[in-house]
């Protein structure tokens, strides 16, 4: 980070008052009557129909739109374990994220305890506050058991975005890469540097959506992923360990139609990558820097389709295209849960937006002439306005078909269209932006 901006993000993050969040009310308390409807003695009747109908709760109170943001900082952006106190602005960016994007309230919740048993009693006695659990910047392997426990006991949405919205972003750009070259994901072969929470996540949701396991090679700081390595494994990486005499990224590459990147930088060198199958489709995620640069990866494979998570190349890997719009849909319908069939859901979504055509306003707002499907734009780009009025009823749709909605949405049309109004009110983020960009 330059000087220049490390200043200049100090100085936003300072003033005009410190932080990026402030607590707003939604109801007027201009007079003794407000006081007595909000606060004593006419809070009680909204108490006592929440005894007598539980689900009430979502119709009387910010329950049914509110996200807890829950990290213990262990494992923040780039910055590894820096604690719950240090990893509190990356929370509160979080937050905002939430409300601008789908306009779903937030409060990030920093807590000082790496003990999983803890941690887990912690998040899992706040439920009567929270409509949904967004788990961040938690390290693994302890992740994997602290949403396994927390979706066993509560009944609302539990969601790991290191862990799924990656997923879901990296499946859209893969399934659209495929779609781009007529290949089947039934019989691509995949290889992964990095074998982390994002890396299995999005193993996982790929097997799910009809990648074979067997076409997986994973390979990590200690090499390829084979059956019985022991050094570096567990339970969660082990279930993606294949029977090789394979022990390197060089050697797992060869032939491979899919590379995806969660590791490190530069690890993919341009003699892998013109081994690789024709078209390769390559996902280079490390942040700031990635495995393979884009230009290094084209100079050895002219025909690759290239992914990062960097906003200054094409097809950047961004969780924001997710995380707002995918919580939304699954508070808006009651979900338990957040189920496979709702990611897969998200999926599709995103992937179908970016086959149709986009507003010139979203080509305007990036400063480009046009945006087309094609190598350079698989994925939709975060400002574009149709996510809210695609995914979520998208999202709302699996839960109800899955099972786990418990205020179903009776018409997905109407629900569409309240969306779509959602998108031009004036504490939406995208409108200043388009408006700028129809000026220009």
């Amino acid at each position: 980070m330059s000087d220049r901006l490390r200043d200049d993000a100090l100085d936003f993050h300072r003033r005009p008052v410190p932080g990026k969040l402030a607590v707003v009310a939604t109801k007027p308390l201009a007079t003794q009557r407000d006081l007595s409807l909000a606060y004593s003695p006419g809070v009680a009747a909204a108490c006592e129909a929440i005894v007598e109908e539980p689900a009430r709760v979502a119709e009387l109170t910010v329950r049914g739109n509110l996200v807890a943001i829950v990290t213990n900082g262990t494992a923040v952006l780039g910055l590894g374990a820096i604690g719950p106190l240090a990893a509190k602005p990356v929370m509160e960016g979080k937050a905002v994220l939430f409300k601008k994007f789908a306009g779903i309230d937030a409060f990030d919740l920093e807590i000082d305890a790496t003990d999983i048993d803890r941690f887990v009693e912690i998040v899992a006695a706040l439920e009567p506050t929270f409509g949904a659990i967004n788990l961040e910047d938690i390290k693994a392997p302890e992740c994997f058991e602290v949403e396994r426990r927390l979706r066993e006991r509560m009944r609302i949405p539990v969601f790991h975005d290191d862990q799924h919205g990656t997923a879901i972003i990296v499946a859209a750009a893969i399934v659209n890469a495929l779609h781009l070259t007529g290949r089947s994901i039934e019989k691509v072969r995949l290889v992964t540097s990095g074998a982390g929470a994002a890396a299995l996540a999005c193993l996982d949701l790929l097997v799910s959506l009809g990648l074979p396991r067997e076409n997986i090679l994973a390979t990590d700081i200690e090499g390829v992923v084979y059956e019985g390595r022991e050094k570096l494994m567990d339970p969660w990486k082990a279930r993606y360990a294949r029977k090789t005499e394979m022990r390197t990224l060089a050697e797992a590459i060869r032939g491979a139609d899919i590379f995806l990147g969660l590791s490190a930088p530069g690890v993919l060198k341009p003699e892998m990558v013109a081994t690789m199958a024709e078209r390769p489709i390559i996902l280079a995620l490390a942040n700031p820097v990635p495995e393979i640069m884009p230009e290094e990866a084209r100079a050895v494979r002219p025909d690759a389709i290239i992914a990062t998570g960097r906003s200054d190349y094409p097809n950047q890997v961004n969780n924001v295209l997710c995380f707002p719009f995918i919580f939304r849909g699954a508070l808006d319908c009651g979900a338990t849960t957040i189920n496979d069939a709702m990611k897969r859901a998200c999926v599709e979504a995103l992937a179908g937006l970016a086959r149709k055509t986009t507003p010139d306003t979203v080509a305007a707002a990036y400063g480009l002439e046009s945006l087309s499907f094609g190598p350079d734009y698989l994925i939709p780009k975060p400002f574009d306005p149709r996510l809210i009025t695609e995914i979520p009823p998208a999202v709302a749709r699996a839960a109800m078909e899955s099972g786990v909605a418990t205020r179903p949405i009776a018409d997905l049309g109407e629900y569409r269209n309240r969306l779509t109004q959602r998108v031009f009110k004036s504490g939406f983020l995208m409108k200043p932006l388009f408006e700028r960009a129809r000026r220009q």
